[in-house]
């Protein structure tokens, strides 16, 4: 029987089991009108994005023309040029908002984000060899950047490994792990020549410019893969939220649970970091935001992706729009608003006397 199964909520809901097997689901009122006005807000994002630009466009004409296809001049730029953008940078805020909560749900530690911990420098480092020295060529930067993810994931999970692993041990363990990733890049950057190196610098800040429909479809077609996981895996994530021994109790294969999780996390971040860049800060901060709007205990992981979603849509509205004549990487908009979160999730850890 499932922990979910097992449990008694805490709040009121209802439950939703998977026909012919023991996973279910404990759907809250409140978590489902906070999805929806999620929603309302990711698609007003999403439609600024569109409209905005060198060539300002009304609001009426975008949705006409994302409706009709549009004609002329409003029809190329939505279609060609802001729609792929747009969609990238959704869908890219979708899988960062997502697997940071995973990691923060799995480690118990509100620290616990992919581009903390190391994984999203792991792809970083990986994309980055690929995009300056040619490694992996043949396999596309996607799959490079997906294994790059994965391998820092694992290594960090054998590294913090010793006996069961804690959130604190993944955090410490990742923070070196990223430093590490960190000294490869700077010296691929290094050897590389500058207009490569720029090319790489700008991708690394996180950003979509230039961003078209080539980048959209492997992001669609991880998201089909990974999303219908996160789903299926839910149950078990909320079980090991209990700890270690409770989950035991329970049933929960905690050990494999705790790696098919961990894989799942990696790879969303994996995929982001190979469409835009290691976005930052946003897998941080999106949890934490979507878990204040839920207000209760356990994974948002729907809102969560709303809220990584949005974040990265506004962001880059705002990365277009703060300086007149200069185009920001939308790198530098969500560094400058997760900074002060974790700033501030650092020092409410020192006055709770915990470290994850």
């Amino acid at each position: 029987m499932s922990a979910a199964e097992n449990a008694r909520p805490l709040v009121p809901g209802v439950v939703i089991r998977l026909p012919g097997t023991r996973a279910c689901w404990l759907v809250r009122p409140r978590a489902m009108v906070v999805s929806l006005l999620l929603v309302a807000v990711v698609a007003a994002a999403f439609l600024l994005a569109v409209a905005v630009g060198e060539l300002d466009l009304p609001l009426s004409d975008v949705a006409a023309a994302l409706v009709t296809g549009g004609d002329g001049v409003t029809g190329l730029v939505v279609h060609d040029l802001r729609l792929p953008r747009a969609l990238v940078g959704l869908l890219v805020g979708a899988a960062f908002g997502v697997s940071g909560a995973v990691f923060q749900s799995l480690t118990r530690n509100p620290l616990a984000s992919p581009d903390v911990i190391g994984v999203s420098a792991g792809a970083g480092t990986a994309a980055t060899a690929g995009l300056l020295i040619g490694a992996g060529a043949g396999l596309g930067l996607q799959t490079v950047a997906l294994l790059g993810g994965l391998g820092s994931a694992l290594l960090i999970y054998l590294l913090a490994y010793q006996g069961g692993t804690s959130g604190f041990r993944i955090v410490l363990v990742g923070i070196g792990v990223a430093a590490l990733c960190g000294s490869v890049t700077t010296y691929l950057l290094l050897r590389a020549g500058v207009y490569q190196a720029q090319q790489a610098l700008m991708w690394l800040t996180g950003s979509l410019n230039a961003r078209g429909w080539e980048h959209v479809g492997p992001l669609v077609v991880g998201l089909a893969v990974l999303a219908p996981a996160v789903a299926v895996l839910a149950p078990w994530l909320s079980g090991l939220q209990l700890g270690d021994t409770p989950a035991r109790a329970l049933g929960l294969p905690v050990h494999r649970a705790r790696v098919a999780l961990l894989a799942v996390a990696a790879a969303l971040a994996s995929i982001g970091t190979a469409a835009a860049g290691p976005v930052a800060f946003v897998a941080l901060i999106s949890p934490q935001i979507a878990v204040r709007l839920v207000g209760a205990p356990g994974p948002a992981l729907v809102s969560s992706g709303l809220v990584g979603s949005a974040v990265v849509l506004l962001g880059d509205v705002l990365a277009r729009e703060a300086l007149p004549g200069v185009e920001l990487p939308v790198g530098v908009v969500t560094g400058a608003l997760g900074a002060p979160v974790l700033l501030w999730l650092l020092t409410r850890a020192n006055r709770s006397g915990v470290g994850g």
